[in-house]
């Protein structure tokens, strides 16, 4: 198909009314249109897939090899069940869940909800205020976490509602050859964990109990996952997923990428993302499909790892795929057992694009990148490019069931094909609301007068009369750093917290590596002090503070900031001037 650059009639001017004419259906590529979405609990779901799926392989742990099929995995599940239920975690407990992807991140998960509790997703790395804020935000009394992190969570579970910490080794999952291997190599140098009477083992746990876990009394819109996102505001918000949510985005995806039973994915993106949680483990989950746990990323250990696995669909963000294009081992891999390669969590250039599908072409390889969109609100994805169909700066069409519309912004207006408005959508996908904010969650959902429940996203983008949609910009202020979601508006107020900054504001400069790396300017309560020692050690005590994609890269001081007329930090002025900076010195 002829891009879309060169079809100026597709845009029409037209109101399509999208919500009931769907015009997108028209460019679906052997995907129902429907789909019939079980009424039953996450874990009920999985059991079903493993009924069925029972001798097929589930995961393989990529450290050390170690794999379990459906009907290991689902005893697995049970088991850490039982021993949890034992150990006295109850329905509607919340466990925060800090691990990387790893059969320790995913067997609580589903674990957990089998006991109608509510598994919290964080990021393994967080440092402890953000621990602490994470796990009083979703009132946890759990939490899990490898024993080399156990450090950071004892430094504030004091200040949490947390009792009991459950910890795991990666030498859990590891081949008896492998744990000393590991031993030797990191695991010696991981400090003991202390006699601590919160504290108890993912391997006791593991073991089960006599006693069976009881039954959970919760449904398919009860809460099973939370996952954090700076909402529409750009400040943290838990972002509440239920039992449907997470079945229909996983079977939706599994259909759209026609992953089907005895294929594979990579795992490569974390868990405590809605697009590896719900694309890379539990779209998979629900097609009986087969998941690479991949803890870290390198692009030449993937590339190995393809090289000799043969896995048929690989899911990232832009600077992943940019990076294995670019590796020599990737270069020289097998690809032909690729059937499905999908990039989002960030604008995919163009030239990334071609350059991966031509190293494919070369490996003997045929598919495209194709690109999707979707926000933590809806999971993750909720459209995506076709898999046989392509337009020029497209972010697709809407999946099954799922239903999107450009509205004119702060209303429910829809607008006419081709003009720019807010991207709403609606569907089993969307959440159901923002933990303890009902005053944000009523803000972005919104019941329209055809009696749904309606998303504003935040982002502006167009449709064309194909109903293929467009991304432009975000309304929220939220840069995307290789890939992760970093909100200025926390890195600021945190910046504020040290006892030299007076204000600070933060912006996005373009990165070769990272597309976005973080810069933030700076007032120092004594303007004296500023040097390039001031500035060095505020990025040390930032790192201490926040995720190290947060974390400013490059400081600049100043006497004042640019203001708007009504006294608000201009951003927008220090963006444009550091642009036209970078343009001065011939950077792109």
């Amino acid at each position: 198909m002829e891009e879309a650059s060169k079809h100026s009639e597709l845009f029409t001017g037209e109101i399509l009314d999208a919500a009931e004419t769907r015009p997108w259906l028209r460019s679906y590529a052997g995907v129902a249109e429907t789909i019939d979405y079980p009424r039953v609990t996450l874990y009920e779901r999985l059991a079903k897939t493993a009924r069925e799926n029972a001798d097929k392989v589930a995961w393989e742990f990529t450290v050390g090899g170690m794999t379990a099929t459906y009907r290991e995995f689902l005893a697995q599940v049970d088991a850490f069940a039982d021993g949890l239920a034992a150990a006295g975690f109850k329905e509607d407990d919340v466990m925060t869940i800090s691990m990387p992807t790893s059969p320790q991140g995913i067997i609580p998960v589903y674990a957990v909800n089998k006991l109608g509790g509510v598994a919290s997703m964080i990021h393994p790395l967080s440092p402890p205020p953000q621990i602490k804020m994470y796990l009083n935000m979703s009132r946890s009394t759990w939490a899990l976490t490898l024993d080399a992190f156990y450090r950071q969570f004892d430094e504030v579970l004091h200040e949490t509602p947390v009792k009991r910490l459950v910890i795991s080794k990666l030498g859990d999952f590891l081949p008896r050859g492998f744990k000393l291997l590991f031993w030797l190599s990191k695991g010696r140098k991981i400090p003991k964990v202390p006699p601590d009477p919160r504290v108890v083992w993912f391997s006791e746990l593991q073991r089960g109990s006599s006693a069976q876990a009881p039954k959970s009394g919760k449904g398919p819109d009860d809460t099973a996952i939370v996952l954090y996102s700076g909402g529409t505001t750009g400040t943290p918000k838990g972002i509440e997923l239920t039992n449907l949510n997470m079945i229909a985005e996983g079977m939706q995806v599994s259909a759209w990428g026609k992953l089907e039973d005895g294929q594979s994915i990579l795992a490569i993106l974390p868990i405590f993302h809605g697009f590896g949680l719900g694309v890379c483990v539990n779209a998979a989950l629900m097609a009986g499909g087969k998941i690479f746990l991949i803890p870290t990323f390198t692009p030449e250990s993937v590339a190995k790892l393809i090289n000799k696995k043969k896995p048929n669909v690989v899911v990232g963000v832009p600077t992943l795929f940019e990076a294995l294009a670019n590796n020599p081992g990737f270069q020289k891999a097998d690809l032909s057992c690729l059937t499905a390669t999908f990039s989002g969590a960030d604008t995919l250039p163009r030239a990334t694009k071609e350059r991966f599908e031509a190293v494919v072409r070369e490996g003997g390889g045929d598919v495209r990148l194709l690109e999707g969109y979707g926000l933590t609100e809806a999971v993750t994805a909720m459209m995506a490019t076709p898999m046989d169909d392509y337009r020029e700066g497209s972010i697709g069409v809407p999946f099954p069931d799922m239903l999107a519309k450009i509205c004119k912004e702060g209303t429910q207006d829809e607008l006419p094909c081709g003009e720019v408005g807010e991207i709403c959508v609606s569907g089993p996908d969307v959440m159901k609301g923002y933990l303890g904010d009902p005053a944000a969650t009523r803000e972005t959902l919104r019941e329209h007068s055809d009696g749904r429940i309606w998303l504003h996203t935040g982002d502006l983008g167009k449709m064309d009369k194909d109903g293929w949609f467009y991304f432009s910009l975000r309304l929220k202020r939220m840069l995307k750093v290789s890939g992760v979601n970093v909100y200025p508006t926390h890195v600021e107020e945190t910046l504020r917290e040290h006892p030299e900054i007076q204000d600070a504001c933060v912006i996005g400069v373009p990165d070769e590596k990272q597309v976005t790396r973080v810069k933030a300017f700076l007032i120092l309560s004594d303007p004296s002090k500023a040097s390039p020692e001031m500035g060095e050690e505020i990025k040390a005590w930032s790192l201490g503070r926040l995720l190290k994609w947060e974390a400013p890269r490059e400081i600049e001081f100043r006497a004042e900031l640019p203001r708007t007329l009504v006294g608000k930090v201009a951003f927008n002025d220090l963006e444009k001037e550091e642009l036209a900076r970078l343009e001065a010195a011939g950077k792109p």
